[in-house]
């Protein structure tokens, strides 16, 4: 049986004050990804016809993010912070030009599984008009409550303050993502009306609407890190654990050793192939990938790399965007790569900087080598070919090309290419003075017994 086309409805109004923050709160970041990215890969991975976003006046960076995650998606303005089925009602035009199922989410809640929101839109085709996403509490103080009926049915959602004694007792209650299949959302959000203490028109209200009007509302339950909404930066370090706990969790499950799990901080779209070991400490920002067998040493900060199969990165190494590590590659204690790749068997071991640059299959990059990229205007490229040898302590002055088989001897300063199976020396000559030392001992000995 085809489902119904999918609206999915996105308030990212709220302007996060609790944050104390002069960016929106949507915009801060979870696990490499700003809370908007989270609840947009989210609503795409629903498979939703079209996403429409509801923001306040004056965001302009949500609306850019908005763009950069999702750019077909609409955008609606809440011209004043009236409620959840107000936010909902500014999204009108889209609403009433759809002809299927709607799913509203908060852009706050980045937690929800894709099986949860499977579970609470299959709901909607197990005869729900209205599917209420909820959890059990172990202290549902402030959360509004689901008010069942013996058959199972919500029949009323319960804001906290609004609340009875009795019913604060309870602790099933709302995680805030709703579904609908309805003749007309717009028209049941229109007749919500705002005669409460906040004088707010709540979304949640549509449910004993819905129930006067004969419509069925069904509960769907998840765990409590799901229902988790982000409103302080205490809450989002919060979420920021829970995700980490996750990710290190699947990482496992698929094969990957984690030497001290708790230490590993993955970002949103770590991809890690098997039998990959993780000593402690080590930090990945967005865009890693790391191929089968390679190890990854304790301390490292790697972020924007590729790391090939059976290489070995670390301890200490950071690979900034733009690092490519081929296969059986070693990059060593402090050495740092950017815009860089290294071909398969070449080595890094210690104490180097590599920037836009290729380095050749076999070659060996020595201790404190450094490939100056940087002339204070422009980037430049260095090539170091295969099988060639960069001695200790060369810079190698770009843009320069170092041929496959080249020697550069320790020390020197590169500044014009390199032919293949060349040795290149770029240093003064050795001068010795023969009983120098002696003298210069004695002189200074001299010196410090004069008064």
């Amino acid at each position: 049986m085809m489902q119904p086309p999918l609206l999915i409805v996105l308030l990212a109004a709220g302007m996060g004050v609790r944050m104390r923050s002069r960016r929106a709160k949507v915009l801060h970041h979870l696990a490499g990804r700003s809370l908007l990215g989270h609840a947009l890969a989210r609503a795409q991975a629903a498979a939703a016809s079209q996403i429409a976003v509801v923001v306040a006046p004056g965001m302009e960076a949500v609306r850019a993010e908005v763009l950069a995650h999702a750019p077909t998606a609409l955008m609606f303005e809440q011209a004043t912070q009236a409620g959840t089925a107000d936010a909902v009602l500014a999204a009108r035009g889209a609403l009433e030009r759809h002809r299927g199922d709607v799913l509203v989410l908060f852009a706050d809640t980045p937690l929800i599984e894709a099986p949860t929101l499977d579970k609470l839109l299959g709901a909607l085709g197990q005869g729900a008009n209205i599917a209420v996403l909820g959890f059990v509490a172990d202290d549902p103080t402030g959360y509004g409550r689901l008010i069942l009926d013996a058959s199972g049915r919500v029949v009323e959602i319960r804001e906290h303050k609004e609340a009875s004694a009795a019913e604060r007792a309870e602790t099933l209650c709302n995680a805030g993502a709703m579904a609908f299949r309805v003749p007309s959302l717009a028209g049941l959000l229109a007749r919500i009306r705002n005669d409460n203490a906040a004088q707010e028109y709540y979304l949640t209200d549509a449910v004993a609407l819905a129930n006067s009007e004969g419509l069925i509302a069904l509960p769907v339950l998840c765990s409590p890190q799901e229902a988790m909404g982000i409103n302080t930066r205490e809450q989002l370090a919060m979420a920021e654990a829970i995700f980490q706990a996750r990710a290190r969790a699947k990482a496992m499950r698929e094969g990957v050793t984690l030497i001290a799990p708790d230490t590993v901080w993955f970002s949103y779209d770590t991809a890690i192939g098997r039998d990959v070991t993780i000593e402690p400490n080590v930090f990945f920002g967005p865009g890693v990938v790391i191929a089968e067998g390679a190890e990854i040493g304790a301390n490292s900060h790697i972020v924007g790399a590729r790391i090939g199969e059976g290489a070995r990165v670390g301890p200490f190494a950071r690979l900034r965007p733009g690092a490519d590590v081929g296969a059986n590659v070693h990059v060593g204690n402090f050495v740092e790569l950017k815009n860089a790749s290294l071909e398969a068997g070449a080595k890094a071991n210690h104490l180097a900087y590599i920037g836009d640059a290729r380095v050749g299959a076999g070659a060996n990059i020595g201790a404190g080598a450094i490939f100056c990229n940087y002339d204070g205007f422009n980037k430049h490229f260095t090539d170091v070919g295969k099988g060639a040898f960069i001695g200790s302590n060369a810079a190698l002055v770009a843009p320069v090309r170092i041929g496959d088989g080249a020697y550069v001897a320790s020390g020197s300063v590169v500044s014009r290419n390199v032919e293949p199976d060349a040795l290149a020396i770029a240093r003064a000559a050795q001068e010795q003075r023969p009983g120098w030392a002696a003298k210069f001992r004695a002189l200074m000995h001299s010196r410090k017994k004069k008064p």
